[in-house]
């Protein structure tokens, strides 16, 4: 997780995130200061749990209003690989630093490092796990294709990772393309949540659908107005007991129904943590906050 420094909004990823919210009688400054509050105390919940934080600095400059959203510029994977990513907004692309991969080198064991930055010059994107949904058990990546996901780069990288590309067409409820996958989707080990109402395309819902059932996840639905409140904005995480926790915003959790929330008991335990300065200026929730690390120590 990346403590920021510059936090704001970020008017050249305003273009397609219709997440962000800009209208507000607090100061940048104040913007700025509420986020890294919301920060710390996200770490400290997560760390009460005994979830294992990586905690990284953002630098101060250049200003990055977004860093602390560091799982669209790189991901690992379990195959001991770390992957830099095409970013959409250029200001953002200030995100990849070196000295972050240093570090990561230097704690984990690192059998590669592959950067498809190239691909920013052509104007195709593809933002980590922001753009793509791994089910690395089951060798499977689900996309909603968008100006931030671009399909034919998607197909591309998932074959060059042994993966099975599945892609989609996600739309909210004002017809508006989704920006990321992950903000309508999440897989934990044994379920998925997913707003299948945001895929038009009868035939995809279906195939999205059965593949999901087939790689044995409940489906746990979700309707346009909690993908709104971010409820398709999770992620699954063990602790150092091996309990397994579902990190997601209090703003996701006070927008679930009781019968989803006893669904998800069966499965995990929710941890929500309480960001809503980082959700409405930066379009972004608890899962866009957390770049998960598969690397040996």
């Amino acid at each position: 997780m990346v403590r920021p420094a510059s936090f704001g909004f970020n008017t050249e990823t305003a273009v397609n995130n219709a997440f962000q919210g800009k209208e507000t009688r607090l100061s940048p400054q104040e913007i700025a200061q509420k986020a890294i509050a919301e920060f710390d105390k996200a770490v400290e919940i997560l760390r009460a749990q005994q979830i294992e934080v990586l905690v990284i600095q953002d630098t101060e400059k250049p200003p990055k209003p977004d860093a602390v959203f560091p799982n669209n510029w790189f991901c690992t994977l379990p195959t001991g690989k770390i992957v830099l990513f095409p970013m959409f907004a250029p200001n953002r692309r200030e995100e990849k630093r070196d000295d972050i991969l240093q570090q990561l080198m230097g704690d984990f064991k690192v059998r590669d490092v592959e950067d498809w930055s190239e691909f920013e010059a052509e104007n195709f994107f593809l933002e980590g796990t922001g753009s793509m949904i791994f089910d690395h058990e089951n060798m499977v990546v689900y996309a909603c294709i968008s100006s931030r996901t671009h399909k034919s780069l998607f197909e591309k990288f998932a074959h060059a990772h042994g993966y099975q590309p599945i892609h989609f067409l996600s739309k909210d409820e004002k017809n508006i393309p989704i920006y990321h996958t992950n903000v309508m989707m999440h897989i934990g080990e044994s379920y998925a949540v997913i707003c299948l109402d945001s895929i038009k395309n009868k035939t995809e819902r279906i195939y999205v659908s059965q593949q999901l059932t087939e790689s044995g996840h409940e489906i746990i639905p979700i309707t346009q107005e909690q993908v709104r409140h971010f409820a398709g904005n999770m992620m699954q995480v063990k602790n150092k007991n091996g309990k397994k926790y579902t990190i997601l915003s209090q703003t996701a959790f006070d927008a679930l129904s009781t019968e989803q929330k006893d669904i998800f008991a069966f499965h995990t335990q929710l941890l929500p943590i309480p960001i809503e300065t980082i959700e409405t200026f930066g379009g972004g929730s608890a899962r866009c906050m957390v770049a998960e690390i598969f690397l040996q120590k």
